[in-house]
């Protein structure tokens, strides 16, 4: 089998297994519409509408609410027992990986960044800034799930790993959280944004480049 039908099969086996099991998109939903509609509660009326806080608050929901599916990456695969499987197999490691990553990414962090761009408007964010928070999350919720599959290939099997693991990817997302934050108040202002979405971009290069090698390597490593 060629890389491209190892990394079909792959992707096609966790998003059938990730919909199976519905708690990994259905959780993190939960959680985002409900801290944000506590947050509506909480703040005073117009506090929310400024939009640095609107902001944080979307991204900072988003950040915590990936966090809870992302031990789940390598940790199913583990307990059936196939995680040891596809390190014997005769296949790149890091192909299968990557997959695992888009998979992750499209079932965990792909319906968040719409619910992002619903929940905002709970937060009174402003429509011109709706667009840029969307973008920002299409180019750093990628960043989140690759970052953490090296956590999760470090952590996997650990007692408590899942809360290891949140507590070791939230200071590695402080530049995609800055950016972010960044583009969106921008927008609001009426000042350019390409700056700041360019460096999401090569963020998210970088980390495409990097982290799946990284967690390929980490998961040997944690295996032998």
């Amino acid at each position: 089998m060629n890389a491209a039908g190892i990394f079909s099969a792959v992707l096609k086996r966790d998003l059938r297994l990730g919909l199976r099991h519905r708690s990994a998109l259905v959780n993190p939903l939960i959680f985002y519409f409900l801290t944000i509609f506590l947050f509506g509660l909480a703040t005073a009326p117009g506090t929310a509408a400024l939009p640095g806080i609107a902001a944080a608050i979307a991204w900072l929901t988003v950040l915590f609410a990936s966090t809870l599916s992302l031990h789940g990456m390598f940790e199913p695969d583990l307990e059936d027992g196939s995680l040891e499987q596809l390190l014997l197999a005769p296949v790149p490691l890091v192909l299968v990986v990557a997959a695992k990553i888009v998979a992750h990414w499209l079932i965990g962090g792909l319906p968040l960044v719409v619910a992002a761009s619903v929940g905002a408007q709970l937060l009174d964010l402003p429509r011109a800034a709706t667009g840029t928070l969307a973008a920002t999350l299409l180019l750093g919720t990628p960043v989140l799930s690759l970052v953490g599959a090296v956590l999760s290939a470090l952590t996997v099997g650990l007692r408590g790993g899942g809360l290891l693991l949140a507590v070791l990817i939230l200071p590695l997302c402080v530049p995609v959280l800055l950016f972010s934050v960044g583009a969106v108040v921008d927008a609001t202002a009426g000042l350019p944004v390409a700056g700041a979405l360019y460096m999401l971009a090569a963020l998210l290069v970088l980390a495409a480049t990097i982290m799946p090698p990284a967690a390929a390597a980490s998961l040997r490593i944690r295996m032998l």
